[in-house]
């Protein structure tokens, strides 16, 4: 069944999108929750004359979008993760650790614009990811996972030996029972 998105849905598509659903995820889901509307003929040639007015006003947004994408496009994204010795992880890498990652590299991305190709990434190696900036910009960003290198604590050079004299002096002190008066 083909339908118009009248909101963002993730997983789906965006506001405005004609998409094509199953009979029932429209009608008892997607409908009835004010997030779609039937695709008549009527409605889509009125979507058509709303787009066209509001291609003017997206010039800007889908320019903005084109030099986000040529940013993401430099980036060289590495992940680091905790790894068995085959290479498989402890956990998984999902859209999740993209968009922290996005963001410490000062991308302001949501995790629902971002799909990682094949779905979560349970292993070290090479990857994909699509990134949705807008309706006609979208990015593939490709991403490797590495193993995080974990820090092994230093050994003191000079452990540290109490003699058992050293431990009975100190154990002597204030009450000791010879000096107890009452």
């Amino acid at each position: 069944m083909e339908i118009i998105l009248l909101k963002d849905v993730p997983n789906l598509g965006f506001k405005d999108d004609v998409v094509e659903v199953k009979n029932g995820y429209a009608r008892n889901y997607l409908i009835p929750q004010g997030y779609a509307k039937m695709a008549t003929p009527g409605a889509k040639k009125e979507l058509a004359e709303k787009l066209r007015q509001q291609a003017h006003k997206e010039k800007d947004i889908i320019e903005k979008a084109k030099q986000l994408a040529e940013k993401l496009k430099e980036l060289d994204i590495k992940i680091p993760a905790k790894a068995g010795k085959m290479g498989k992880l402890f956990g998984s890498i999902n859209n999740a650790d993209l968009e922290k990652y996005l963001q410490e590299a000062g991308f302001d991305i949501e995790r629902k614009f971002i799909k990682v190709v094949g779905g979560n990434v349970k292993r070290l190696g090479k990857y994909n990811a699509v990134v949705r900036l807008h309706r006609e910009v979208i990015v593939d960003l490709p991403f490797e996972v590495v193993k995080l290198e974990e820090e092994k604590p230093q050994k003191t050079e000079e452990p540290v030996q109490e003699t058992a004299e050293q431990v009975q002096d100190t154990t002597k002190g204030d009450n000791s029972p010879e000096q107890v008066s009452e």
